[in-house]
Formats: C-alpha cells, sequence, structure tokens
C-alpha cells in the first residue's frame, strides 16, 4: 500500500521538521486532519521524530506531590478541590514527616523533578518552608504549582530552592475560572524576570474546546519560551460540573500533542502529555507526571490511592516506547 499525502500537509510536515515556525493556520490544519488519515500519522512520526532527535532517547518523570486537600474558594469548574464540587469536607495539610517520604522514594526512583501543588488559598510562606525543608532533604529539582505571585515572591522561591515553577493558561480562562488570562501571563513574565524555569502545558483540554482556543495556548507557551509543554486533557471526576462535555480520547490527545510539537520548534527541553499513555509517546511526548497527594482530576484526597501513576509505572511505559528514563534530565 502506497501513502500519497496531502501535498500542503507534506509542506507544513516539512517545515516542522526542519524546525521552521508553523503559522497559526497550519497548526489549524493539521488540527483538522481526520484521525484515520495518513496524515495524522505522519504527523505523529514528524513530531515523534523531531523529539527523539532533540532530547535524544530521554523519558522524562516529573514527580507531583499534592500537599494540601481542601474547598477551595476559587471554584474552578474543572477541579474537584473545590467548593462547589464538594467533594472532599476534610481539610488536609499532609505532614513534613509524608512529604520527605515522598520526595525521598521519588529520588531514590529516580525522578527529574518534584512538582509541588497546591490549592489557591495555601499559605505562600507554607510552600516555601516545604521547598528550604526538601531542598536541605533531596537533592532532585524543585518546581512550584501555585497561584498567581509578585516578582518578590518569584525571587523567594529562587531563595527557598526552586529552580522551576509550572504556570498555565488554562482553556476556558476567565469562564470556566475567576481568572483573567492577563494576570496569568503576568506571572508567567515574573518567572522569566527572576530567573525560574517555566513549565506549562495545554489544559485542561475538553471536547467544547475549539481548535483555536487550543492552538492559540501553544503559540503562547512558544513566545513565552516554555522549558516543556505539551497537552493535558479534562479528566471528569465524577459530579464534575464539566461531565456534560465529555473526555477527549488519548488518540486525540496524540494528535494534539503532535500539533503543539511542532509548533514548539526548538524551543522545548522536553514535551509532556498527562495522564501517562503510549500513545503520545508516538506522538513526540517524552514527559510524564507520576502523582501522590492531591490532585484536581482525583476523589481521593491521596491520588496515589487512586488516579495517581507511580514512577515505576511511568518508566515501564517509556521503556516499551523506545524511551531511557535513567538518562539525565534534559530540563534540568
Amino acid at each position: 500500500m502506497t501513502w500519497k499525502l496531502k501535498p500542503a500537509i507534506d509542506d507544513i510536515l516539512k517545515k516542522g521538521a526542519d524546525l521552521e515556525d508553523l503559522t497559526t493556520r497550519e497548526a489549524m490544519d493539521l488540527m483538522a486532519l481526520p484521525l484515520e488519515s495518513p496524515e495524522v500519522y505522519a504527523l505523529m512520526q514528524t513530531a515523534d521524530n523531531l523529539s527523539r532527535k532533540t532530547f535524544g532517547k530521554k523519558g522524562e518523570n516529573h514527580f507531583h506531590i499534592g500537599l494540601n486537600v481542601e474547598q477551595c474558594p476559587y471554584n474552578c469548574l474543572f477541579c474537584s478541590l473545590t467548593q462547589k464540587a464538594g467533594v472532599f469536607q476534610e481539610k488536609i495539610d499532609f505532614s513534613e514527616e509524608q512529604i520527605i517520604a515522598w520526595a525521598k522514594s521519588a529520588e531514590k526512583d529516580g525522578a527529574d523533578g518534584l512538582n509541588l501543588m497546591t490549592t489557591g488559598t495555601y499559605g505562600f510562606k507554607r510552600l516555601l518552608e516545604i521547598g528550604r525543608l526538601l531542598k536541605r532533604t533531596v537533592s532532585t529539582p524543585l518546581v512550584a504549582n501555585t497561584r498567581d505571585i509578585t516578582h518578590k515572591e518569584g525571587e523567594a522561591l529562587l531563595e527557598a530552592g526552586f529552580q522551576g515553577a509550572y504556570h498555565a493558561v488554562r482553556l476556558g480562562e476567565g469562564r470556566d475560572t475567576p481568572f483573567k488570562r492577563e494576570k496569568r501571563i503576568a506571572t508567567i513574565q515574573v518567572f522569566s524576570d527572576v530567573g525560574l524555569s517555566w513549565a506549562n502545558c495545554v489544559e485542561p483540554v475538553g471536547p467544547e474546546h475549539s481548535h483555536e482556543e487550543i492552538v492559540d495556548l501553544m503559540f503562547l507557551a512558544k513566545k513565552h519560551k516554555a522549558a516543556y509543554s505539551g497537552i493535558m486533557r479534562r479528566i471528569n471526576f465524577p459530579g464534575s460540573p464539566m461531565e456534560k462535555f465529555g473526555m477527549i480520547t488519548e488518540r486525540e490527545m496524540a494528535r494534539m500533542v503532535a500539533v503543539s510539537r511542532l509548533v514548539m520548534a526548538d524551543v522545548p527541553k522536553a514535551h509532556c502529555t498527562h495522564e501517562p499513555h503510549t500513545a503520545s509517546l508516538m506522538a513526540g511526548a517524552n514527559l510524564f507526571f507520576p502523582e501522590v497527594g492531591s490532585s484536581p482530576r482525583d476523589r481521593e484526597a491521596e491520588t496515589g490511592q487512586g488516579r495517581g501513576n507511580k514512577i515505576d509505572r511511568c518508566k515501564a511505559i517509556h521503556w516499551e516506547m523506545g524511551l531511557d528514563p535513567d538518562l539525565p534530565s534534559n530540563v534540568f
């Protein structure tokens, strides 16, 4: 069987393979490719080849630790950790002993980074204390995942031992969340100004989001030079206000991951997908997030006992797809 790609798509893929800048229109054309088409498989192969050429065979695992569980008053519609969701009645701050145990276990298992996630009202000073504690305890690079911050707070994160910060302009920002896009972008600029590595994902993707919305955030990640970006789909916990929209499939994620990889060109040091699965590793992704503690995608207070994947499972998926999680990180 001989496949002949549509000439216009073939030209876009050649541009992507050569690390040339794609236009918004070209990215939109790739997003619209039918999942069953030869062009989608060529797109995924192009993105996969690009990542393996750029990142080598490295499979990254950045270990998520959700530090607290409480009913967040900001009520982002996709999050289980909110007052409106009503999933969690009890407030939980995971103990220092538990956090240290998770961090030491992650270091032993070869995690490339520790992402410390908090709810919107978690004390910033407390996050700094946890950062200092872990900096003294483990050598794994620390990444903060917290609220919008000022320059002074960004400098405080650096002083406490953080090397990076995860922050995303979410799909539906200002509609499904109470936050302003401009404020989220201002925080991303803070990271650049103070010297924190910015980590990002286009998220949380659902069937209701237009190609225009999704592609816009891909180009935002490129413009502000994310250390890594990629695609995270929305997980509808039972009772979620977003259940009515359904969820995208891992196959759809893989197409988006591939488009995002070509859009990012030579900017990223890794390319992520969440939750961990094989399809996106054939489409340019190489970075997973194993998880413990709280998670906005789970009804379990400790997602390590729920949806969260363990490092060993993530590493096993990497190995199955020809990536080596034991190589040094390209991000840190």
